[in-house]
């Protein structure tokens, strides 16, 4: 199952219409370079919010590698490019005290055989910023994903997929609560266990994803009606190969063997 996760990933959505998408010049890619004000994103669609207004410092502590200067259209069209979007991030300018990180390249929670990446990375930028969160929402897999780092500690992580629970950790939080959240909700209904009882596990919704990260920092999918400060640049940059899943010791002993 994670296997299929990572190859539909990879096979990420289209761009909108409405962003622009990053020009060629023969084999070369041209970053768009203006300033300009953000453009929403959030479906289909994993980000971290970093509570930093250093985007230096937060690509930095990421390890991103070859980064140029990129404004927020030509970020978000190459993220959601069904090419470039495979093995590219883009980190934002700050935008109301917070930095984000948007990619279907970024570690996401894994199991069974995969080495999960995603929780490392979240405590490692736990360590330097006041608050991280992460979010991923991809419903062709059924994967959707919260967490959040208060103060270099993990107050809530939560991820399902086609594959089952990934993360349960820390308590729900008061803003899931709210949401209607009992770990997971109302799209489709998977494990019955008959009339007898038994758990019975309900999958979110992209919206159930969005709205929980208004609550706990900005909805992405909104980010245009946000107030913000002059136009700015964030910037663009390849993904680090130790980000890319991989079976874990155990299951490549057992093949050795």
């Amino acid at each position: 199952m994670i296997l299929a996760i990572v190859i539909m990933v990879t096979l990420t959505v289209a761009i909108a219409a409405r962003v622009l998408a990053p020009r060629l010049a023969g084999d070369r890619v041209l970053f768009e370079k203006s300033p300009d004000h953000p453009s929403s994103f959030g479906y289909r669609m994993a980000w971290l919010a970093v509570r930093s207004r250093d985007t230096q410092a937060v690509a930095e502590e990421l390890g991103l590698v070859v980064s140029e200067p990129c404004n927020w259209q030509s970020g978000i069209g190459t993220v959601y490019d069904d090419h470039l979007g495979n093995d590219h991030v883009f980190v934002s300018p700050p935008i109301n005290g917070w930095t984000f990180v948007v990619g279907l390249s970024l570690p996401f929670p894994a199991g069974g055989t995969f080495t999960d990446k995603a929780m490392p990375m979240l405590r490692r930028l736990g360590d330097r910023f006041v608050e991280v969160q992460y979010f991923f929402a991809y419903p062709p897999i059924d994967c959707f994903a919260w967490a959040r780092m208060l103060d270099g500690r993990l107050v809530r992580a939560f991820a399902i997929t086609d594959a089952g629970i990934m993360w349960n950790r820390g308590r729900i939080t008061r803003e899931e609560r709210r949401l209607g959240l009992k770990l997971f909700d109302f799209r489709g209904v998977r494990g019955r266990k008959g009339d007898a009882g038994g758990e019975i596990v309900f999958y979110p919704t992209e919206k159930h994803v969005l709205s929980l990260a208004k609550r706990w920092s900005l909805d992405p999918s909104s980010l245009e009606s946000v107030e913000s400060p002059a136009p700015a640049l964030g910037l663009i940059a390849l993904a680090p190969a130790s980000w890319k899943p991989e079976r874990t010791n155990k299951t490549r002993m057992k093949k050795a063997g």
